[in-house]
């Protein structure tokens, strides 16, 4: 019995590679710098993983921003403009994440895209007709050996070549089979690399697996592997997926010369009945993912006894292992200092999670599991009552009726009626919410909360800043302003500070993309709100302006999805009882003089299934009604918004346009507007604001490039439907940047009104 893991956070504990690389970007440390602190993290998080007992330590699981984007790198697939840069490396690398606008040229970023159905974002592969896939980098080997002077064998950690190939984008006339023998001899030379190297393990992500297959795709998956594998030599081979079952393609998987299968058994709802019904090969080792990787309750040690037990009727080499990289949680609970201990008692972040494996392998180990001190300890916490229900708002969900989850009239009805009333240009200019969070404005917040300014001195400030965010909007000519979100730290975590229900952390960050790092709220009991949470703001921007002002709020599908969930009730339970809370601020913002109101779900894809089959039943049955129920007791002369970044939509538009909102914004810029032809297809009724420039770099865009884009976005939409706004909110950027940004974007749309007259 021996225990791995997936993957490791690698920002650090206190978000050291976050501040380090941001500190780069600045130039206000050299890249040896950077190297160096990189470095040194690496050696903590191996060392951590090994002081904890882990058998199966991954290496090449760090990154400087995202692993998808480093096996790009690593297999040559770098786009002609970025090359044409003649920047060093690094910053080569940095330029297709981030973009890069200077003495050197001007570029747009890489497109983003979430993680299957985490928050995560990876960077998407761009190979065209010239793209010569084939191994360019030292990367992985690097920091294989790097970790063997420290005295540690490491289980390196590549993404597959099949999950590659799958989520690339192919710009050219050329596709997957034209690049399927340069990949396989990639990876045959990185199987070699390693053998001469002493590695013992290497592990392949194929987590496109779990999603449903074709025919074409089980025969190329096949395809690669026969012949990657034929030069495996002495290294075994590890195939990790995760996120889900690998239903479709479990044979052909347990023919091929794998060593190791990892297999996910907390998503994968059919992974122990294809062992039980199919079998397990003698001679393979099964790495089962049976602690959680995605949330941060304790693991049940009697419900993971019961699967081992089970597993080894089966299976006669077992590793057990998390169910995934713990990328997506945060790093430990020695830095909460504020949570009672009554609660924190519940949670497991990554390095707990790596004492759960260690005591799983001991109670399996033991003579008598059942009655191991760390067995018995663990049942008696997770029997226990946590004293969190609130009958009340239970029983209000339960009255939820269908003429709730209705908005009348009709959507042609109101359009015309909010037409009318608002009286907006063609071409309505407006931002997706938030501004620039200064210093300035992040200290006022944490010297607040430490109590060295009054509550009065707080809020001062903060009109201060809304007062200055609305002049800066009606000077640059923007037709429907936000009051900037000052009072914000972040969308869901704000919400949640606002809600009954909710706990929170001091420390507990996890990364969204690159240097961004969120810190989840906890849903520890049942949601209600007591009080109105954004109506102040509001009302005292709209009082500075005779421009239409847009009451802000975030969505019960984000807010849940971006939180972490309760595991003892569904989440449909929870969406309804945050949306019912929403609602109720949504009346108060209308009944208040707010007659734009925009609710943000830019994570409603988030948690959809990975296989098609599941989405209506699972969750698009509940995720899209519980958006309606925010919004369905409104006013016809109320325009409801709703805005959603960096996911696929173009296979749930059908859905996205029965959320019944009266404007989307979506991203757009980084995918180039491939979401309008979808939108055209479908007939989508709703008004929309595709993204004309990305927030994420911090590239200006001219008012030609935006103006391009408005003419492509009308040769796909109406004119009467069309919005001109960024991609997502301005937050992260600076305030320089942001200014000259919108500018271009005004005038690029008075250009188009202008040709329009």
């Amino acid at each position: 019995m021996r225990t791995s893991v997936v993957g490791y956070p690698r920002v650090g504990a206190l978000r050291e590679l976050k501040f380090s690389s941001e500190r780069y970007f600045k130039e206000e440390i050299s890249s040896d710098e950077l190297q160096t602190i990189a470095g040194n993290l690496r050696s903590t998080h191996w060392n951590t993983q090994q002081n904890h007992g882990i058998d199966f330590i991954p290496s090449n699981d760090f990154s400087f921003y995202d692993t998808v984007l480093d096996t790009a790198v690593l297999l040559n697939v770098i786009p002609a403009r970025y090359r044409s840069l003649a920047l060093p490396p690094l910053d080569t690398y940095f330029a297709m994440a981030r973009g890069y606008q200077g003495a050197n040229g001007d570029v747009k970023a890489l497109a983003m895209k979430k993680w299957f159905n985490t928050n995560y974002h990876y960077m998407v592969p761009e190979i065209d007709d010239n793209t010569e896939i084939r191994l360019a980098g030292s990367k992985p080997f690097d920091e294989f050996e790097e970790a063997l002077q420290l005295g540690i064998q490491t289980k390196p950690v590549l993404i597959g070549a099949f999950t590659f190939l799958k989520l690339a984008r192919f710009t050219g006339e050329k596709h997957t089979n034209d690049f399927t023998e340069a990949i396989i001899r990639a990876y045959q030379e990185i199987l070699t690399r390693f053998h001469e190297q002493g590695a013992k393990w290497l592990q392949f992500d194929e987590p496109s697996l779990v999603h449903d297959l074709t025919h074409e795709d089980i025969l190329l998956f096949k395809q690669l592997y026969s012949a990657i594998l034929s030069e495996k030599g002495t290294v075994n081979v590890l195939l990790q997926t995760y996120f889900g079952d690998i239903r479709d393609c479990y044979e052909e998987i347990t023919g091929l010369a794998f060593d190791g299968i990892g297999m996910d058994f907390v998503e994968g709802k059919e992974s122990l009945e294809l062992i039980k019904t199919k079998g397990f090969p003698s001679g393979k080792v099964l790495f089962a993912g049976i602690v959680n990787g995605k949330n941060i309750w304790k693991n049940n040690y009697r419900k993971s006894f019961r699967l081992i037990s089970e597993l080894h009727k089966h299976c006669s080499h077992i590793v057990l292992g998390t169910s995934c990289s713990l990328l997506h949680v945060p790093y430990t609970l020695l830095n909460e200092t504020k949570l009672p201990e009554k609660q924190k008692c519940y949670f497991s972040f990554a390095m707990e999670k790596l004492n759960e494996l260690k005591e799983l392998k001991e109670i399996c180990l033991s003579q008598s599991p059942l009655e191991t001190e760390e067995y018995k300890k663990n049942a008696g916490l997770l029997k226990g009552d946590r004293n969190c229900s609130n009958e009340k708002v239970q029983q209000r969900v339960r009255k939820i009726s269908e003429s709730d989850l209705t908005r009348l009239p009709e959507f042609a009805v109101r359009e015309e009626l909010q037409q009318k009333s608002f009286g907006l240009p063609c071409f309505p200019t407006t931002t997706i919410g938030s501004f620039p969070q200064t210093a300035e404005v992040k200290a006022n917040r944490t010297a607040f909360r430490k109590g060295s300014i009054t509550e009065a001195q707080y809020c001062d400030f903060i009109k201060e800043k809304i007062f200055e965010c609305v002049k800066v909007q009606e000077e640059m000519g923007l037709d429907v302003l936000v009051h900037g979100e000052f009072e914000r730290n972040d969308m869901v975590e704000y919400f949640g500070e606002c809600l009954n229900g909710y706990l929170f952390t001091e420390k507990g960050w996890v990364q969204s993309y690159g240097t961004r790092c969120v810190k989840p709220p906890v849903i520890w009991g049942d949601i209600s709100r007591e009080r109105p949470m954004t109506v102040e703001w509001s009302v005292y921007a709209q009082r500075l302006t005779h421009k239409p002002m847009k009451g802000m709020l975030t969505g019960p599908v984000t807010i849940l999805n971006w939180s972490f969930p309760r595991e003892d009730i569904s989440l449909k339970e929870t969406a309804f009882q945050i949306a019912l809370a929403i609602g109720d601020e949504v009346l108060d913002l209308e009944s208040n003089g707010i007659r734009i109101i925009q609710i943000d779900e830019a994570a409603l894809r988030e948690k959809l299934p990975l296989r098609k089959s599941d989405w209506d039943r699972e969750y698009l049955s509940w995720a899209i009604p519980a958006f309606r129920l925010v919004h369905s007791r409104v006013k016809p002369e109320t325009q409801i918004h709703t805005h959603m970044c960096y996911s696929e939509f173009t296979d749930i538009i059908p859905a996205i346009d029965n959320m019944d909102a009266d404007v989307i914004t979506f991203e757009a810029s980084r995918s180039d507007l491939m979401i309008l032809d979808s939108l055209k297809e479908n007939h989508f009724k709703t008004e929309v604001g595709p993204g004309v420039y990305d927030i994420h770099s911090p590239r200006v865009p001219s008012v030609e490039e935006i103006e391009s884009a408005l003419h492509e976005m009308l040769k796909r939409l109406p004119k009467e439907k069309l919005w001109v706004n960024p991609d997502c909110g301005l937050k992260t950027r600076q305030y320089t940047e942001t200014k000259l940004s919108l500018e271009h974007m005004v005038q690029a749309a008075r250009r188009l009104r202008n040709e329009a007259v």
